[in-house]
């Protein structure tokens, strides 16, 4: 399953969250992000040299998010910066967050810092 390639889709509630199994499934094909132990969210700690590099990266994620219309949460340090993705509207995991996830990952691999 190819999520980079995949878009975002509106969710304004009224869907249920994956279950367990489903987010397990998603999980699997990222690797680099930890499932949250009531598998109701997912997250990724990034380090960078410093907190220019950092706010470099986080508006890029920023930009990637509104394209996307979902958006992580940020927790940003001098060198370091925490996302967490969960559909909020929904209490949960759904497609979108394994989607910008993955996306995010690329958007990693293309930028000079790593």
């Amino acid at each position: 399953m190819d999520l980079a390639s995949k878009r975002c889709k509106p969710c304004e509630g009224g869907v249920k969250p994956f279950t367990e199994a489903q987010a397990r499934f998603y999980h699997a094909e990222l690797g680099t992000w930890d499932l949250g132990p009531d598998a109701k969210s997912i997250s990724r700690a990034f380090k960078f040299k410093d907190f220019k590099e950092n706010m470099a990266f986080v508006n890029k994620v920023a930009e990637l998010a509104e394209s996307e219309g979902h958006h992580p949460d940020m927790e940003v340090k001098w060198n370091r910066l925490t996302l967490r993705l969960s559909s909020h509207a929904i209490g949960g995991l759904s497609e979108n967050d394994f989607v910008l996830a993955a996306k995010i990952d690329a958007l990693q691999q293309t930028t000079a810092f790593k």
